[in-house]
This record gives structure tokens, C-alpha cells and sequence, in this order.
């Protein structure tokens, strides 16, 4: 990733080709207090966002149902969040069928991640391709997910119609978690198990 800063006149690049922040040699007619302050602003920022990537790798570990452990082909291991969905909770009703769904899916298969950003947690959102099928979707499909509306903005036009376009078929189906007239979106969940402590 290479990211441009003007400052003093200067659009160059804030770090080399290793990643390396290069900023401080464009900073030397800034005042030495300002330029650290800038300086660690401008790589701690740096060091945080993700460059979109797609890669390939093997899935070596369910966590739940909305997220993954991925092995590259450089044994790199990720932890890949599901873009676009919110699986029940463990403790949920439902959660360990999510689990089981992704884990049927996916569990020791090659797949193909596209991600663009890191959540909070330091987790990859992603997008998670098997063989072409969107795995986030399919579990929307199966009622074993929700589509993650709070986040819809980051997904594309197409994937925001399927992902809403899947869950309401799910919901008018009663698959999966929908057979539960009174399912309890994970949002929600979290946010009163949360409130109990």
C-alpha cells in the first residue's frame, strides 16, 4: 500500500515499497515536536489499514458462524470475519447449527478471501468464495445468518440486493434460525448478555 501526504509541499509517497514510513525525510523543515507527533500518527495509521487483497488458502478452523481461520499458501494464518453477516452467538439459540453450516461448507476446503479492512478485534472482514459460491451469503441463505444491515454500506450494490433479497426468502421460508418466531438478531443478544454483567 502506498499512501500519498502533502505536507510542505511535498506528495510523496509514506512508505517505500517494504512498508517501511519514509515520511520523516519530506518533514525537515517542520518543527521537531510536531514532525514526531506526525510522524507517529501518520504509521500508526498506516499500520492499521488493510490493503484490499484477495488470496487463496485453506480454512483450518470454525470459530462460529460467521468466522474462520485461514492458512495462505506462505502458512500465514488469518482470522476472516464473514462480510455482509451476523451469525448467532455460540451461546444462541442456533449458533452451534451456524457453526456446523460454515464448518459443512468450508471446514479443510481451499477458498478465496477478499478483504479490504480489519475489524476492531483485528480480524479480516471478508468475502469468502467456494469455488465461486459466496459462503456469506449461503448461510444467509440457510437461515443460519443474518444480513449485517449496520454494515451494508461496505458491501456492493449487487451484494447488498442478494444478502437482503436471501434473508427475506429465509424468513418467509422459516429456515434455520427463522423457524423461531421470535428469533433474537446477535446484535441484540450482545447487547443485553453484555448488559446482564
Amino acid at each position: 500500500m502506498v499512501a500519498t501526504l502533502g505536507l510542505t509541499g511535498y506528495n510523496q509517497p509514506a512508505e517505500d515499497s517494504d512498508g517501511t514510513c519514509i515520511l520523516a525525510t519530506h518533514l525537515h523543515s517542520t518543527p521537531r515536536r510536531l514532525r514526531i507527533a506526525i510522524l507517529s500518527i501518520a504509521c500508526g495509521v498506516m499500520a492499521s489499514i488493510v490493503q484490499a487483497a484477495t488470496y487463496k488458502g485453506l480454512v483450518v478452523g470454525i470459530t462460529d458462524g460467521d468466522t474462520i481461520k485461514v492458512l495462505d499458501s506462505s502458512q500465514r494464518q488469518h482470522e476472516v470475519r464473514l462480510a455482509g453477516i451476523d451469525a448467532p452467538e455460540k451461546s444462541q439459540a442456533f449458533g452451534r447449527r451456524s457453526k456446523q453450516s460454515l464448518s459443512d461448507l468450508v471446514f479443510q476446503k481451499q477458498v478465496t478471501i477478499d478483504t479490504s479492512k480489519n475489524d476492531r478485534y483485528g480480524r479480516e472482514i471478508g468475502k469468502v468464495l467456494l469455488d465461486g459460491q459466496d459462503v456469506n451469503l449461503e448461510q444467509v441463505r440457510r437461515g443460519l445468518a443474518w444480513h449485517y444491515k449496520a454494515y451494508e454500506r461496505e458491501q456492493t450494490s449487487q451484494d447488498r440486493a442478494s444478502y437482503a433479497r436471501e434473508e427475506v426468502s429465509a424468513r418467509e421460508a422459516r429456515r434455520g434460525l427463522w423457524s423461531d418466531p421470535h428469533a433474537v438478531a446477535p446484535w441484540d443478544f450482545r447487547r443485553n448478555h453484555s448488559a446482564k454483567r
